[in-house]
């Protein structure tokens, strides 16, 4: 069975879009604004995103459309210059760890998801990597350095098409 093919990982996932569906809908609603004028506050979002919680980031480029390919902004294809600026926008974000989580958990989610979710912008190694850590960094977890380090070396020993095959981290060792 692929990875994405797994409950494991498409449970992950949807718990992610839903966190930032919620975060998006509830700063929608506490900025006053209606549903139908959710671009219009997508687009001052964007203007700096340092000033927002990572999930109203990603919420905020939901709302819009790359103008370069047509995908959902920051979505579309590697290369794409409109999608390529605006998936950097959201790693200028906040991050702020929940509570009970060891520091940096939140720092994780954020970028495991974003590989999860727009997969086709990375490499399978990377996509390996953080696809199979993230359903356990919901949960709370982080691994160590040496942890990380360890998966990292052995990811880096099996072909592309193992990889895909990879659906929890003990599967690599």
């Amino acid at each position: 069975m692929r990875r994405t093919d797994h409950p494991r990982f498409n449970t992950a996932v949807r718990q992610v879009e839903d966190s930032i569906d919620a975060a998006w809908d509830s700063f929608r609603a506490a900025s006053g604004v209606p549903p139908e004028q959710a671009r219009e506050l997508a687009e001052i979002v964007l203007q700096d995103t340092s000033e927002f919680d990572w999930r109203v980031v990603d919420g905020a480029l939901k709302q819009l459309t790359c103008p370069d390919c047509g995908a959902q902004l920051g979505a579309g294809d590697l290369g794409c210059p409109g999608c390529d600026r605006a998936n950097g926008f959201r790693f200028a974000a906040r991050e702020t760890d929940r509570p009970g989580v060891p520091p940096g958990n939140e720092h994780a989610i954020r970028v495991s998801s974003a590989v999860a979710r727009t997969r086709h912008r990375y490499t399978p190694r990377a996509r390996a990597g953080y696809e199979l850590l993230l359903p356990g960094l919901l949960d709370g977890a982080l691994p160590t350095t040496a942890q990380a380090q360890r998966a990292k070396h052995l990811i880096n020993q099996l072909t592309d098409e193992e990889l895909e095959h990879l659906v929890d981290p003990a599967d690599i060792g």
